[in-house]
């Protein structure tokens, strides 16, 4: 495998003047954010810009749309052409873009330095770090761990793989700051060359995801890892006491746990100080000399035991910084969750519609699947990650009344499910769908009133939809206009 993008010596110090005039190829828009925050920040320190996107100009034009008063030189849509990589002084890589490409090795070829969105911004920042990874709940983990700081009276800023970038707003992060960021594997890869160091580092678990990417799983494991690699004492990593290869990672700062009450693996146990902890509807425990005690039926509005135990990590966390138990209440209470994340949507005809198109892992959609005590009608399936499907397999035939499968993954998921009972003794009822519409509408057929009709996809969108949002949006579509008599029934 190629070796991740490295940090440019050019960009090394903060400060305008090291772009001015700089001929910056930005690889890659992205859809969330990232790389329209790259253009921005370029484009306020005076670097000629080139943009190169595979996507059209159709595709891209809400983006194009937002970034017209930036200074962009040249737009290269729709095909990357050589001179955009063997001319330039830096490239700016989308995380995404594989570390083989042959037009990364054009650039390296000519000697020109590569570097990331997120790379560049921790060498602008001036802020403390809170950062968050791991294969499922970092998106919800890292939002209501910025909510709790903020409810404490701390300037928070949210970033990172989240969906929102930092960079046009560095200069305004003050160094007492915190910078609260949910960092993907492919992000961490870019920023081992930086030595990254959070001051709290917060690993939620791991499961084996985005093995299309990554040649194996202890390669995902390490990328993963750097996010305690080059930690010092004085800082803490907050780990999962459930997760026997989380808890047994090496951590040079000082260790804080959460998970289930009585959980322990590898060393780690809750039962211990400095760990939160899940117990039935209560989360406990004492951190950082501070007893906790609050009561997840008294206003937290999510569903599951997975969010209870990601509120317990942001728990772990906020209260190493400081936050006190007021603040954690307040924010558990305010909490509304994120869009496409176990999300109720609707309510059309008696049947609860929850997108939770955010669940891209076999794990993610096992934990979605456990939060319903009601028959629960499923849509899942999606692009091929690579990874083992019988886990999902298992709890589709325990807990889905009725399946039905999609995309790449709809065959084996089909085979699987034909090898496994429920508890009736019965094939699991399921259909493999030949788009997202036949897989609603079959699916709603099979609901009756009282039922949750759920997308909990297991597997990344990529094939059917551009991303998991728009997944999620289409889902919500079909929803209301099934609602509203104008769909199948």
């Amino acid at each position: 495998m190629s070796p991740p993008p490295v940090a440019s010596p050019r960009i090394d110090a903060p400060g305008a003047g090291s772009f001015r005039n700089a001929r910056v190829t930005v690889m890659g828009l992205g859809a969330f954010g990232g790389g329209e925050g790259v253009v921005r920040f370029l484009s306020q320190r005076g670097a000629r810009i080139t943009i190169t996107d595979l996507r059209s100009e159709t595709d891209l034009a809400d983006t194009l749309a937002r970034l017209d008063d930036c200074r962009i030189e040249s737009l290269q849509l729709g095909a990357h052409h050589e001179p955009a990589f063997r001319e330039a002084d830096l490239i700016v890589v989308n995380p995404a873009v594989p570390r083989g490409s042959p037009w990364l090795d054009i650039a390296r070829a000519a000697g020109v330095p590569l570097t990331s969105e997120m790379n560049l911004f921790a060498q602008h920042h001036r802020g403390r770090v809170v950062a968050v990874t791991g294969s499922i709940g970092k998106s919800t983990t890292t939002a209501l761990l910025h909510a709790m700081l903020a409810a404490s009276g701390r300037r928070a800023w949210l970033g990172g793989n989240i969906g929102v970038s930092l960079l046009p707003v560095v200069d305004d992060i003050e160094p007492g700051d915190w910078v609260v960021l949910e960092l993907s594997s492919f992000q961490l890869t870019d920023l081992d060359r930086l030595r990254f160091r959070p001051d709290v580092a917060v690993v939620t678990n791991l499961r084996p995801n985005h093995l299309d990417w990554h040649a194996s799983l202890d390669e995902y494991r390490q990328a993963k890892q750097t996010i305690l690699r080059w930690q010092q004492p004085t800082d803490v990593a907050v780990l999962n006491a459930d997760d026997a290869d989380v808890a047994s990672w090496p951590a040079i700062g000082r260790k804080a746990w959460f998970g289930r009450e009585g959980a322990t693996v590898a060393g780690a146990s809750t039962a211990r100080d400095d760990s939160a902890r899940v117990r039935g509807s209560r989360l406990v425990g004492r951190v950082a000399g501070q007893d906790v005690d609050l009561d997840l039926q008294d206003g937290f509005r999510l569903p599951g035991e997975h969010h209870a135990i990601n509120a317990a990590a942001a728990t772990a966390a906020a209260l190493t910084i400081g936050a006190d138990t007021a603040a954690l209440r307040s924010a558990l209470r305010a909490f509304e969750g994120l869009p496409h994340r176990l999300q109720r949507i609707d309510e059309q005809r008696g049947r609860a519609f929850f997108d939770d198109s955010k669940a891209t892992t076999p794990d993610a959609a096992i934990a979605a699947l456990r939060a319903f005590e009601a028959p629960v009608i499923l849509l899942a399936g999606g692009y091929d990650k690579h990874v083992d499907l019988s886990d999902l397999a298992d709890a589709i035939a325990e807990r889905a009344a009725a399946t039905a499968l999609m995309g790449q993954t709809a065959e084996a998921l089909d085979a699987l499910l034909a090898e496994r009972r429920t508890a009736r003794g019965e094939p699991p009822k399921r259909r493999v769908c030949a788009t997202f519409e036949e897989a609603f509408s079959w699916g709603v057929d099979q609901s009756s009133p009282g039922d949750v009709v759920l997308l909990s996809p297991g597997c990344a969108s990529f094939g059917w939809f551009q991303n998991y949002v728009e997944r999620g949006r289409e889902f919500a579509r079909l929803a209301r206009e099934w609602g509203e008599g104008l769909g199948a029934s």
